[in-house]
C-alpha cells in the first residue's frame, strides 16, 4: 500500500505514519519513487496503536508489545490501565455529581452547602485530580 492509501484508510496524517515508523511501531516495506509503501497489515497495527493510545498507553508501552512475530499483548499492563480507568471513572463520577448538585443547589451561597464544601475539601486534599485522559482520546497525530 502506498502511504497515501494508508493515510486514507487510517485517517492518520502521513507525518504520524513517519513518526510511528521512526519510533519503530510500524515499518514500511520499501518505496515507490519517493513514497513509502506498507504491507496491508499496517492498518491492523495502526488500529492497535489507536486502541492503546485511547486506553492511556504510551507509545513506548505499545511498542514493547509489537514483536517480529506479531503483537504480544501485556495482560498485566492492560489490567493496570483498566484499574487506572476505574479510578478515573470514580473521580469523574464524583465530580459530575458534585457539579450537578452545585448547579441545582437551593442554597443562596454555594459555600453554605455541605455537599459543595465536601467537594471543595476533596479537591483541596488532591482527591479529585483528574488526569487529562479524555484529551488523549480526542487528539490526533503524534499524541
Amino acid at each position: 500500500m502506498d502511504i497515501a492509501d494508508v493515510v486514507k484508510a487510517s485517517g492518520l496524517p502521513a507525518s504520524t505514519l513517519r513518526y510511528y515508523e521512526e519510533k519503530g511501531l510500524i515499518s514500511s516495506t520499501g518505496r515507490k519513487g519517493l513514497r513509502r509503501t506498507f504491507h496491508p497489515s499496517v492498518l491492523q497495527q495502526l488500529a492497535l496503536i489507536s486502541l492503546g493510545r485511547g486506553a492511556g498507553l504510551s507509545l513506548d508501552e505499545i511498542g514493547a508489545m509489537f514483536t517480529p512475530k506479531g503483537p504480544d499483548i501485556d495482560r498485566e499492563l492492560l489490567l493496570s490501565k483498566a484499574d487506572e480507568l476505574d479510578e478515573q471513572i470514580k473521580q469523574l463520577t464524583a465530580m459530575r455529581n458534585g457539579l450537578r448538585h452545585a448547579a441545582a443547589c437551593p442554597a443562596p451561597d454555594h459555600f453554605e452547602c455541605p455537599k459543595f464544601l465536601r467537594l471543595v475539601r476533596a479537591a483541596e486534599k488532591g482527591k479529585l485530580r483528574i488526569q487529562p485522559q479524555t484529551a488523549a482520546l480526542t487528539r490526533k497525530g503524534k499524541a
